[in-house]
């Protein structure tokens, strides 16, 4: 049974940071692509940041710069560091596990707001 859990949300003030972490469970870790995801209310569930297996990564334009995606294999878990955070960065935070299937964690809300 395959499972991603997701931690770290919360609400946070603009200029704040948070870390996000996705435990894996059920999948051999180090051979997937890994991702975090968003969807805000209204909007369509947007990529945001990707780590390859082989540790490659990529971001959205709006997050370059600000957010760090890693992956710790041995741990089986993906975090993503979130600085310098704005209110346009609040969503749900879903984690992504791709390699041929996908799977998708339970969602993490991230609220920025003073």
């Amino acid at each position: 049974q395959v499972q991603l859990v997701e931690s770290g949300g919360g609400l946070v003030q603009p200029g704040g940071s948070l870390r996000l972490s996705c435990a894996a469970s059920g999948i051999f870790f180090s051979i997937y692509s890994m991702g975090w995801y968003r969807q805000a209310p209204g909007k369509q569930r947007e990529s945001v940041a990707g780590i390859s297996p082989g540790g490659n990564t990529n971001y959205a334009d709006s997050v370059k710069g600000r957010f760090t995606i890693s992956r710790d294999n041995a741990k089986k878990t993906v975090y993503l560091q979130m600085n310098s955070l704005k209110p346009e960065d609040t969503a749900v935070y879903y984690c992504n596990a791709a390699h041929g299937n996908d799977y998708w964690g339970q969602g993490t809300q991230v609220t920025v707001s003073s």
